[in-house]
């Protein structure tokens, strides 16, 4: 498990269509194993399958990706749990056009922008 100090500290998403599972496990500080072990447990994710079965993720697989570790590693639910809480937010967020946590990210992420251009 990670370090409480860890936790918040993950990188902003580069501006690129598709990343590697290894830039993605880079990005949300999750091994490439437990990657391919959440497909197989939330349907939200799906990478698209190119030549000899390499997984390519797009922004908004690694955006929830981020959410599935929040919810499994920060608020400490289960499987499960946090299947239920994605689909019950994905429910929610059709009338708004994003959920909540989703919200959350994109400002910390626009915020590490404009840090990154100011400096």
């Amino acid at each position: 498990m990670l370090e409480a100090s860890n936790n918040n500290e993950l990188q902003p998403i580069p501006a690129k269509r598709y990343f590697t599972i290894g830039e993605v496990s880079d990005l949300c500080q999750v091994k490439p194993h437990v990657l391919r072990y959440w497909e197989q447990e939330f349907p939200q994710l799906k990478p698209i399958k190119r030549r000899g079965n390499r997984r390519y993720y797009q922004r908004e697989d690694v955006m929830v990706i981020r959410q599935i570790r929040e919810l499994l590693y920060d608020k400490g639910f289960t499987i499960g749990g946090a299947r239920q809480q994605l689909e019950s937010g994905e429910e929610s967020s059709t009338e708004s056009g994003l959920s909540g946590d989703t919200v959350r990210l994109l400002i910390s992420e626009l915020e590490d922008v404009v840090r990154i251009l100011r400096a």
